[in-house]
């Protein structure tokens, strides 16, 4: 089963549209996109690869962790806490509708231009100290993407981005040691793009306790 979520944001004079949606189980991905008249202005994405497989009690606790992504976006747009940026020429005075056009129904939001990565070895890619990451990069057509960069960080370690590239299957194959995790809060950032769209996955890492 797929779930979703969409609600209209006002703020001051602009309506924004906030859809959240489970990718399903074989991109396993929270995906969230905040629309200004059928344009994309943020996005975030995150991956449930903790609840896999699902049963009928992660299908609830994915439900409950898809609502609170998309109630957060929206009170981090109410809060400021996402840089919204309005495009020029969709904050320009728009001409008057005909009446022949004032009836038609809304537009349908365009699909955003977005990359779907998939660790294919979610479950072992940290042996020890090393991480061996499979990566499989394509297009929400199913496309595979070949040449698109990728790029590895780390959010609460100290450790410089890992660079790799997809393969002409769509494939990149990456490799490098674990820094140490002492902040409590750490993630491991992966992010992939080309000229055209861009994605990103994001997975919650914990420091090991000390031994005594």
């Amino acid at each position: 089963m797929i779930f979703g979520h969409n609600s209209n944001v006002k703020i001051d004079n602009a309506t924004f549209h906030v859809q959240t949606e489970d990718r399903g189980e074989s991109h396993a991905l929270v995906d969230t996109t905040v629309y200004y008249q059928g344009r994309v202005l943020h996005r975030r994405t995150n991956n449930y690869f903790d609840l896999l497989p699902l049963d009928e009690d992660r299908r609830e606790a994915l439900k409950l962790r898809l609502e609170d992504q998309h109630r957060t976006v929206i009170e981090d747009i109410r809060n400021g806490k996402v840089p919204i940026v309005i495009p020029p020429a969709a904050a320009a005075p728009q001409a008057p509708a005909t009446p022949a056009l004032a009836h038609r129904e809304p537009a349908i939001p365009p699909e955003p231009k977005t990359l779907v990565l998939e660790l294919t070895n979610a479950k072992t890619w940290l042996s020890g100290k090393r991480a061996n990451l499979l990566l499989a990069v394509r297009e929400k057509s199913g496309d595979w993407v070949a040449g698109a960069q990728v790029r590895v960080e780390f959010e609460g370690a100290e450790h410089p981005a890992v660079h790799g590239q997809t393969d002409p299957h769509g494939q990149a194959h990456i490799e490098f040691d674990m820094p140490h995790i002492s902040a409590p809060v750490a993630a491991l950032v992966i992010y992939a793009e080309n000229h055209t769209a861009k994605g990103h996955l994001r997975f919650a890492l914990r420091a090991k306790p000390r031994v005594a």
